[in-house]
């Protein structure tokens, strides 16, 4: 059973970066199409970025250009790159498969975004 842990959130002004990551543990990291997803409160669970095993991305309109998904294959680490943030981008932010079937959700990551 892989096992996913995300890090790197906190509190950061309007304008400002932050890098998170998502740690797999287990099997069948490299070969899946990864994606990160956000939830803000008293909204629903959205993907933000996808990235396959080869490298191709792609980005919810919404963070498309301020958003960089890449990965590590061999570490088993996914990575997102956020720059330019928003007020709107707050969330708690998670990383799974882009698929229908899912591992086990982890804990995710507070991002919060200060204007």
């Amino acid at each position: 059973q892989v096992q996913l842990m995300e890090s790197g959130g906190g509190l950061v002004d309007a304008g400002g970066s932050l890098r998170l990551s998502c740690a797999a543990s287990g099997r069948i990291f490299s070969i899946d199409v990864m994606g990160w997803y956000r939830q803000a409160p008293g909204k629903q669970r959205e993907l933000v970025a996808t990235i396959t095993s080869g490298g191709s991305t792609t980005y919810a309109d919404s963070v498309k250009g301020r958003f960089t998904v890449s990965r590590d294959n061999g570490k088993k680490t996914m990575y997102l790159q956020m720059s330019s943030l928003k007020v709107e981008d707050t969330a708690v932010y998670y990383c799974n498969r882009a698929s229908p079937v899912k591992y086990m959700w982890g804990q995710g990551t507070q991002v919060t975004v200060s204007s």
